[in-house]
C-alpha cells in the first residue's frame, strides 16, 4: 500500500484496538532475524537512529539504551499518540517521536548514521538526503508471497497474483540510483501457526492483508472453512514471508 493509504488504515485500526496485539498468540519456525536486533548490530553507542514508520514506537524505546539518540516517526497520528504514551510510561529519555510523511523527511540533510524502517512505506532518495555518508539504511518489507494461503482462500488480498520478489527488486533498484553503492538483501518463509481461532480473526480485522475483510457476504465462511483445512497441532498454519535489505551510503 502506499503512504496514503498506510495512514488511512492504520490511523482508523489505531482507534479500535489502541496497537495492542501483545494478546496475539503465534508461534512462528523458520524466522531467520529479529529486524532491531539486526539494527543494532550495525549501530554504535554513540550513533542517531531514524526509525520510518515507528508504530507504537515499542521498538524504538526497547533499543534506545544502545544508542545516543533515536527519533521515530509516522504518518499516523494514531500511532504517534500511542508512541508517546508508550514513551511517557517508559523510564527512556533519548527517544523523540514526531508525525512526519516519509515522502517528505523534515530534517537536517546526513543528520542520522543509522535510518531503520519496518513494514512501512519509505522514499529511497529522501533517507539518502538525512543519512550520514558512510551511514547505514535497513528496512524489512513484506514480500508478495506472504500469507499466500490465506489470499488465495479468499481470492482477494495484499500483492496477491503479483510477482514474488518485485517490491524488493524495485527498493534495491531505487537505493541504487539514490546514491548507495552496497546494497544487500536477505530472504526468508517461515511457517505462522495461529493458536485461536480469534488470534487469526484479530489479524485479518486489524491487518490490510484480506482488504475489506468481515465485509463481503462470505467472509466468514471462507475463514471457517481455512481453519479447518489448515488446522494442524501446532496451530492454523499460514506463512510470514519478509524481505531485508541492507544499504550502504
Amino acid at each position: 500500500m502506499n503512504e496514503m493509504e498506510y495512514k488511512e488504515f492504520y490511523d482508523k485500526v489505531g482507534k479500535i484496538n489502541g496497537w495492542n496485539f501483545s494478546k496475539l498468540k503465534c508461534t512462528s519456525e523458520g524466522v531467520k532475524w529479529d529486524f532491531y536486533e539486526q539494527v543494532l548490530n550495525q549501530c554504535k553507542h554513540s550513533d542517531v537512529l531514524l526509525d520510518i514508520g515507528t508504530g507504537g514506537g515499542e521498538n524504538v524505546i526497547n533499543i534506545a539504551s544502545s544508542l545516543n539518540f533515536l527519533v521515530g516517526v509516522d504518518i499516523s497520528s494514531g500511532m504517534i499518540e500511542t508512541a508517546q504514551t508508550n514513551l511517557k510510561k517508559s523510564d527512556v529519555s533519548n527517544v523523540r517521536f514526531c508525525q512526519v510523511s516519509s515522502a517528505d523527511l523534515q530534517f537536517p540533510d546526513e543528520f542520522f548514521d543509522i535510518v531503520s524502517c519496518c513494514h512501512a512505506p519509505f522514499d529511497s532518495k529522501e533517507v539518502s538526503k538525512v543519512l550520514k555518508k558512510g551511514g547505514t539504511f535497513l528496512t524489512q518489507q513484506v514480500s508478495e508471497e506472504d500469507k499466500l494461503n490465506l489470499k488465495q482462500a479468499f481470492g482477494r488480498g495484499q500483492s496477491l497474483k503479483e510477482k514474488d520478489g518485485m517490491l524488493k527488486a524495485q527498493y534495491m533498484k531505487e537505493l541504487q540510483e539514490a546514491g548507495f553503492s552496497d546494497v544487500k538483501a536477505y530472504d526468508y518463509n517461515a511457517n505462522n501457526y495461529y493458536h485461536r481461532t480469534e488470534d487469526l480473526l484479530f489479524l485479518l480485522m486489524h491487518t490490510p492483508i484480506i482488504p475489506n475483510f468481515g465485509k463481503r457476504h462470505h467472509d466468514m465462511e471462507i475463514v471457517k472453512k481455512f481453519i479447518e483445512e489448515n488446522r494442524t497441532k501446532k496451530g492454523i498454519r499460514t506463512n510470514s514471508k519478509r524481505f531485508m535489505i541492507i544499504a550502504k551510503k
